[in-house]
């Protein structure tokens, strides 16, 4: 428009008598523009309304989101206290040589299941034997210096009672006999313990178990300070984990039951163990033992349980959790956990209705079991909740729910 404008601009008196030729010339001119605003105003005008039909077409194209839902289900569940625990041999005993000497030979493949009185290692016995030797030469020499007394008593002894011998001789004489039975018996036992040692040159195995590492090589000096392996009893197995007080009382009946003798150990199975992958372990264990005081740095309670271990699964240092029921939910109203939304420490739900419309509903929270959480407040058994596609969800918006698929939510 600034075009036209400068066009037909008031011009001064003495330019308006211009030719008849440029008159034609700047009709031409206008009439050329408006042709051509004319043209750019109906081109964008048929632009916009194409436009907006097309925003209304997509729109009356949209459907309502699909999502998965899940009824709100009650039923009674058990409450579960769970513990970190950590898996320990029942027994764990190291292994150390009872003399001073060389290794020469070990016996046993580490990792292996051992028995009791098994030779893992050996030691030169060369030095043993020797010293055997002479332990015996010597208690030859005292068995010899023995049976002189005993003639020496057995000769004097009428010589005195006829006064041939001086008394005092006689007396000298038993002296010298006991003196060499003593002799004797300590030479003996000298044979013993050099039998003892030659034997400790074998270091056996004290329990049936499984032997770790060794830390000992062949010719290594070792001696009575020097850990050669661990071998671990694994069947049973114990496992250590720390409860609070408050969790301890609603147990401390069958533990004092176990602890005082009123019930046998192991008769009451109560304990399972949820290893690091999440499964559970089939077999249940049982309370072993309590601490016999509750930490009072952090108010808990060191505990121990046992588990059956029949094939060696479970070795020592293995992480899990151990969990034992306490208690019973009555009529509890159960969601999936992934229903359950959390947000700066609140909880909510989104519900569907009858109407097919979402309705963002605000919970509380308790107990999980397995893949369900249960719900004390802000739902009614039998309602719709999402539990797939909660993030397409609004308050209000029309969905499309179809039944969620439960497998495995009691694992």
């Amino acid at each position: 428009m600034q075009i036209g404008a400068e066009l037909f601009r008031a011009e001064p008196y003495a330019e308006r008598t211009m030719s008849c030729q440029s008159s034609a010339s700047l009709l031409f001119l206008h009439r050329l523009f408006l042709h051509r605003c004319g043209n750019t105003l109906v081109v964008a005008f048929v632009l916009t309304l194409a436009t907006g039909c097309g925003k209304k077409e997509v729109a009356q194209a949209a459907a309502p989101p699909e999502v998965e839902v899940a009824a709100v289900a009650q039923q009674d569940v058990p409450l579960y206290t769970e513990c970190i625990s950590i898996l320990d041999g029942y027994v764990n005993a190291q292994i150390q040589p009872q003399v001073t000497g060389y290794l020469t030979k070990q016996n046993y493949r580490e990792g292996t299941v051992v028995h009791q009185g098994e030779v893992l290692f050996e030691i030169d016995p060369r030095p043993f034997e020797a010293g055997l030797q002479q332990v015996k030469g010597q208690l030859a020499q005292a068995e010899a210096q023995l049976g002189k007394t005993k003639l020496d008593v057995a000769r004097d002894t009428p010589l005195a009672k006829e006064s041939a011998i001086p008394q005092a001789q006689l007396d000298n004489d038993i002296q010298a006999n006991e003196a060499a039975q003593a002799m004797v018996a300590a030479s003996k036992a000298q044979v013993d313990q050099a039998l003892l040692n030659l034997e400790f040159t074998q270091v056996r195995s004290l329990v049936d178990g499984v032997a770790g590492l060794a830390k000992g090589q062949i010719g290594d000096l070792v001696g009575p300070a020097t850990v050669l392996t661990t071998v671990s009893q694994v069947q049973p197995i114990k496992a250590y984990f720390a409860i609070s007080e408050q969790e301890y009382l609603k147990l401390a009946d069958r533990i004092s039951a176990v602890s005082e003798g009123r019930r046998r150990m192991g008769e009451q199975k109560i304990l399972e163990l949820v290893l690091s992958d999440g499964t559970v372990y089939p077999r249940k264990g049982w309370v072993v033992l309590a601490d016999r005081q509750v930490d009072v740095k952090t108010g808990t309670i060191r505990m121990a349980g046992a588990f059956d271990n029949p094939g060696g699964i479970l070795r020592p240092g293995m992480f899990g959790r151990v969990r034992a029921v306490t208690g019973i939910a009555k009529a509890a109203l159960l969601v999936p956990q992934r229903s359950v939304v959390e947000a700066q420490g609140s909880y909510s739900v989104v519900v569907v209705g009858s109407d097919n419309k979402a309705s963002i509903r605000p919970v509380k929270t308790g107990e999980r079991v397995g893949q369900l959480w249960v719900i004390t407040d802000g739902v009614k058994p039998g309602e719709q909740v999402i539990a797939e596609g909660v993030q397409k969800a609004r308050e209000g918006l029309t969905v499309r729910p179809k039944q969620f698929n439960f497998a495995g939510q009691g694992e």
